[in-house]
């Protein structure tokens, strides 16, 4: 043995810091919000796009598959643009509310 003497008496680490019910309850909205806005961001510009072209571009208004491929990329970018700020007003909006919970507190 070397001589070192081993520290029974140090103290215990700190206990974890539970947070409060209301923040991980506004956590789970966030990542509830975040994985729809997900999924949105899949589903409807690909949907729109091959829907577009299929049934309103070639179909209803008979354009030739060049043009219905053109105006449904069109439809489907005008469409991520839209999921995109419906995403920020509902995140600004669920920060805002957070804030001004917290601020009453």
């Amino acid at each position: 043995m070397s001589g070192r003497k081993i520290d029974t008496c140090r103290p215990a680490s700190p206990p974890v810091k539970r947070l409060p019910c209301r923040n991980e309850s506004s956590l789970s909205s966030t990542l509830k919000t975040l994985l729809f806005f997900t999924a949105l961001m899949i589903t409807v510009p690909i949907g729109l796009y091959f829907t577009t072209k299929s049934y309103v571009f070639e179909g209803a208004l008979g354009m030739s598959n060049r043009d219905s491929y053109f105006y449904a990329a069109i439809v489907a970018v005008v469409a991520v643009h839209v999921v995109l700020a419906l995403f920020v007003y509902v995140a600004w909006n669920e920060g805002s509310r957070q804030w001004r919970e917290g601020k009453q507190d």
